[in-house]
């Protein structure tokens, strides 16, 4: 039986470095594989039966409120705190301590997991850091372990003093309130715990933890996220559509004739697709999306209410939400090595942008929210939000 029954999920955040698609959500309500990264959390924690589940929300707190409600269609039962000001995850937890079980569990709600990365801890009574093997630890909390217990959490530390890092998940008891009364940083405080003579298992988890820190890192995590999906076709697929690997296609969705499906892939519900339109790998279409024919979508996360006209190229890229695109596209892509992997960038489309026909987009370019470019552009510099290309 659980010891554990409620799970503090902090998403007050923002997540500025992963602009221009944090400027109207917060970081928990990105989509990977047309699911806010939020979900995932819940999912996982309803999953390993924990029900009661309290929100830290801040940053634009509407859109998770009223996306998950109190969390009857998720099957379990939020109650929401608010952290008015985003000054760090110790003063979030804080928020919650007049309503924090005797024994609890404490959640980032803006990296993906899954049930059995949590269900470890949930019938263990220690307090708990669960630590994660990452190759680059220069961007985490390093976290050094003896006899499994741990020792130090050192923040983005220059050289690799340890390969494990800290994933922001713990279980606390109620003693944790007192160390954060005057803290902003929960890693500090918990340092300063560990200091006085307090107890920290270190709970390694070989399962699903997955962390956008910048906006390539959306690209993979679909790509990872759309590779457990089974493939299905609830929508309309005309004659001569041809779909390889594993395929999600939603309900009222129309891929039209000749069209060329490859997985991992999902389109979702009330979509028009083609015809002779190429879908390949790692790619996620949202809700209400048309893309006309002749264009070729690969390795990309194409929001909800998107419409892409005729012609088009796309490789390697995220389109927010409401972005109207004209004929003839062009966004191409060119490889880049973050935190010492070599992946693939195209184009970062922040939401609610229009875009005419022949526009070209240079790789790596990110334009902000609002923004609008004229016929025939090459947009090869980066653009802030509500800027305009004549």
């Amino acid at each position: 039986m659980s010891n554990i029954e409620q799970a503090i999920i902090l998403a007050a955040g923002e997540g500025q470095r992963l602009r221009p698609f944090t400027s109207l959500r917060p970081k928990g309500m990105i989509p990977v594989a047309n699911k806010p990264i939020l979900q995932y959390v819940i999912e996982a924690l309803a999953g390993a039966g924990i029900r009661h589940i309290v929100l830290v929300v801040g940053y634009r707190r509407a859109a998770i409120q009223d996306y998950f409600g109190w969390g009857k269609k998720f099957g379990v039962d939020i109650s929401y705190v608010p952290q008015n000001t985003q000054i760090g995850t110790a003063d979030a937890l804080k928020q919650a301590s007049k309503v924090a079980a005797p024994h609890f569990l404490v959640v980032p709600g803006d990296n993906i997991i899954e049930t059995d990365t949590i269900l470890p801890l949930i019938s263990r009574q220690n307090n708990i850091i669960t630590v994660k093997y990452q190759e680059n630890v220069s961007q985490y909390g390093a976290v050094i372990i003896k006899k499994g217990k741990v020792t130090n959490i050192i923040e983005k530390p220059d050289v690799d003093i340890s390969y494990m890092v800290n994933t922001g998940i713990y279980t606390f008891d109620n003693e944790v309130f007192h160390f954060i009364e005057n803290e902003n940083d929960l890693t500090q405080a918990l340092q300063a715990m560990i200091n006085s003579g307090h107890s920290f298992d270190a709970v390694e988890t070989k399962a699903t933890w997955l962390d956008a820190i910048y906006p390539i890192d959306i690209l993979r995590l679909n790509e990872v996220m759309l590779a457990g999906l089974p493939a299905s076709t609830a929508g309309t697929t005309e004659s001569g559509v041809t779909i390889k690997g594993k395929v999600t296609v939603g309900e009222g969705t129309t891929v039209r004739g000749n069209s060329y499906l490859v997985g991992p892939a999902i389109i979702g519900n009330n979509c028009e697709i083609g015809p002779t339109t190429c879908i390949l790998p790692a790619t996620s279409i949202g809700n209400n999306v048309s893309i006309s024919p002749f264009c070729q979508i690969k390795n990309s996360v194409i929001g909800n209410d998107v419409i892409i006209g005729c012609n088009c190229i796309i490789e390697d890229s995220i389109i927010a939400p409401g972005c109207r695109i004209g004929n003839g596209m062009s966004i191409s892509s060119q490889e880049i090595t973050p935190n010492k992997r070599e992946e693939r960038l195209g184009a970062l489309l922040g939401d609610f942008c229009e875009f005419e026909d022949n526009v070209v987009i240079r790789p790596g370019i990110s334009i902000g929210v609002n923004s609008k470019v004229r016929s025939a552009k090459v947009v090869n510099e980066h653009l802030p939000d509500g800027s305009l290309v004549l």
